[in-house]
């Protein structure tokens, strides 16, 4: 039978059937472009927590910032890494930057600074060496070969500051890339709303 029979002998009904199989596949695909668009935000959204509620514990108290705290974070990066919750939601976002490791690297330099003995120093050093700065490290950082040869060298007598001016460099990059991206991303934007109570 060939096509214009096959048309010919089709009834009215399987026509509409066609129309509705086609328009079903297109809404499908508008709805799987709109969910790839919007993964980012709904990661962001899901991990905020959930206004409290009359049943809520003391230990399950919502942490939402206050609108003080989400203004001081726009005032400088040292304020955003200070706060707990703020230094939270830019760890959230950095991730989806998949730049964490900078972060990751200047609080373990934070840790670092305040180790006094010296075996633990020299471990803790070797570590985070391994980890940020050994080439082809797990988390390497993007740092200049002469600076790595110094941390290199400085392992076998580290001290407290062995890793400050590395970590100053990182500090430099993130205020200067991630935490002017972060000020100005739906996510912040939205925990300004959520702060004012707009949301």
């Amino acid at each position: 039978m060939d096509r214009l029979t096959k048309m010919r002998t089709a009834s009215p009904d399987s026509g509409r059937e066609h129309l509705i199989n086609y328009r079903n596949s297109e809404e499908m695909t508008e709805q799987s472009q709109i969910k790839k668009k919007s993964w980012r935000p709904r990661i962001f959204f899901s991990t905020l927590p959930l206004k409290e509620s009359q049943n809520t514990s003391p230990q399950k108290k919502s942490h939402l910032p206050t609108t003080e705290e989400v203004s001081q974070w726009a005032q400088s990066l040292d304020n955003l890494l200070s706060s707990k919750c703020g230094l939270n939601f830019f760890r959230l976002f950095i991730k989806s930057e998949l730049c964490e490791e900078n972060l990751d690297f200047w609080l373990a330099c934070e840790e670092f600074r305040k180790i006094r003995s010296r075996s633990k120093l020299k471990s803790k050093a070797k570590s985070i060496y391994n980890e940020f700065i050994k080439p082809d490290s797990p988390k390497e950082i993007n740092l200049d070969y002469n600076m790595k040869e110094m941390l290199q060298q400085s392992l076998l007598i580290p001290t407290p500051c062995t890793f400050k001016v590395a970590q100053h460099r990182v500090l430099y990059l993130m205020e200067h890339n991630s935490y002017p991206r972060f000020l100005e991303s739906e996510l912040y934007q939205t925990l300004c709303r959520l702060a004012e109570g707009k949301q």
